[in-house]
């Protein structure tokens, strides 16, 4: 119990220390029109998404190094537009989308040994945003709760601490790119896996690796959650997948891959063989066997399907 209480109070302290630092980015205001991109479809149902780390360290003017977005400075803001209208634009289809800014963690927060303070920031933003979302612009329609990477772990908190009344209205969570343990399950009933294309109330969750490599990590049963998006099973069933490889380039300048997509049972991360792009590998702690960077692109089409399919279902 001691140690549990130096542990929290050595929190604590942390905490003060940032809330008092001058490098840390002013809190965004959600009331603030500007501190949001929202997509008003006038539907019967919304989406929610968290946006992943779409920003490294920075430098101020006068030489202060910021670890943490700031919402209210385009250097930092533009980066978090490009990949809200992305997935809106890819993703959402009729639905009303809705996605805040927030102070993100840096990708080099992510091998510091501040990202845990960095991280509970970044949390506490989206979690105001998001009650701010629940009492003044939801309405009390049916949502989706998605995010990515780091938004996918934040949207993972917001998940377990969700009020029951708002998670019946949940229609699903999609957590794309980070894995669950048996003990996020067991800490969180409200995480309950996915198990096809239209149940609702469930968590959709997967990891892309590169299936030609046989040394991808088998995580020793550490990930617990995952589904095939291009089938929609829990099986090792293969899946064709046939796409654009890159999103970095236009999709017209591009040829197709042919791929197939399996899941692998035991490690619980999807295996896809046939991609081409070398494009995307993530700076500093990416790897080559790793496709997180296309989590979304890769499947687009078919997340933009499902995710109406469930809406579909959850109305009906």
């Amino acid at each position: 119990m001691n140690i549990r209480i130096f542990f929290l109070f050595s929190l604590y302290v942390l905490l003060v220390s940032c809330a008092e630092d001058k490098s840390l980015p002013k809190a965004p205001v959600y009331s603030d029109a500007t501190q949001w991109y929202i997509s008003d479809r006038q539907a019967d149902a919304d989406m929610f998404y968290v946006i992943s780390t779409e920003i490294g360290d920075y430098q101020l003017k006068d030489g202060t190094v910021r670890h943490l977005a700031d919402t209210y400075l385009e250097q930092t803001r533009q980066p978090m537009y490009g990949e809200m209208l992305g997935v809106d634009t890819l993703t959402s289809g009729k639905l009303n989308y809705y996605s805040p800014y927030y102070r993100q963690c840096s990708l080099q927060s992510f091998a510091s040994d501040s990202a845990a303070i960095r991280f509970n920031i970044a949390l506490d933003d989206v979690r105001r945003a998001f009650a701010y979302y629940l009492e003044h612009q939801n309405n009390g329609r049916p949502f989706v709760l998605a995010g990515f990477s780091q938004g996918a772990m934040i949207a993972r908190e917001l998940l377990k601490e969700m009020d029951e009344s708002v998670f019946q209205r949940m229609v699903a969570a999609y957590l794309i790119g980070i894995k669950l343990s048996a003990d996020d399950l067991a800490e969180n009933p409200h995480i309950r896996p996915a198990k096809g294309a239209d149940d609702t109330g469930v968590t959709i969750c997967y990891n892309s690796m590169k299936g030609e490599d046989a040394n991808y990590p088998s995580d020793n049963g550490s990930n617990v959650l995952a589904i095939n998006p291009v089938n929609w099973r829990n099986d090792d069933a293969v899946a064709e997948l046939i796409t654009e490889p890159s999103p970095m380039k236009p999709v017209h300048e591009q040829q197709k891959d042919s791929m197939t997509v399996q899941l692998d049972t035991k490690s619980n991360l999807l295996l896809v063989k046939g991609y081409s792009a070398t494009d995307y590998v993530l700076p500093l702690i990416g790897t080559t066997t790793s496709y997180h960077t296309r989590e979304i692109w890769l499947y687009r089409d078919q997340l933009k399907e499902n995710i109406q399919q469930r809406v579909d279902a959850f109305l009906k």
